[in-house]
């Protein structure tokens, strides 16, 4: 197991243990941008990519107890959460549907990164920590409870007292700040 994977696999466990917040940051920082990224590449449009990496980092959060780091890399599991979830929306929508064994490869493997990709990966969690903190108040506090308290945009629509529609744009700006932020700071694939 690479550093960054042992890193990682730690950090899912404070999670499931503890439901350490800090812990699932920096895992939301690591991994959001790269799973958007992945599902684009996949065919996905922006917004279902969005939602669809937002549905995968609460999965995450709820069942972190289910990852086994024996079996796979954290990334190669999230990666499989967000190809069948999007098989799931494109089987329930009849939308673009690909046959998964036409993508059964093209999961990046998280278990040999190179000093280079290590490189571009700080830079990238960097880039993404001072985009979360350039983020207007009103978008940063609903990001913060779609993701860390895992409430979905009614939720977040019934404790805001804000509309849904308004809850849901603010958070897809919120994913398009980050996204040129990311583009910006010289950070590859940041769509």
């Amino acid at each position: 197991m690479t550093p960054l994977a042992s890193e990682h696999a730690a950090l899912v466990a404070s999670v499931a243990q503890r439901r350490d917040r800090e812990a699932f940051a920096v895992l939301f920082d690591y991994y959001s941008p790269r799973l958007n990224a992945y599902l684009l590449r996949l065919g996905a449009d922006r917004t279902s990519a969005e939602e669809i990496t937002q549905e995968v980092m609460v999965t995450l959060w709820h069942k972190a107890d289910l990852f086994d780091s024996s079996k796979s890399s954290l990334g190669t599991w999230l990666y499989r959460v967000a190809r069948n979830r999007r098989i799931d929306i494109a089987r329930r929508d009849r939308v673009d549907y690909v046959d998964p064994a036409e993508y059964a490869l093209d999961i990046p493997d998280e278990q040999t990164p190179d000093a280079d990709g290590q490189i571009d990966a700080q830079t990238r969690e960097d880039v993404l920590r001072t985009a979360m903190t350039d983020l207007p108040e009103e978008q940063r506090v609903l990001v913060r409870l779609a993701f860390f308290e895992s409430l979905s945009h009614s939720e977040i629509a019934a404790r805001t007292g804000l509309p849904l529609g308004t809850v849901k744009s603010r958070i897809r700006l919120a994913f398009s700040r980050l996204r040129r932020t990311l583009e910006a700071g010289g950070v590859e694939d940041a769509a």
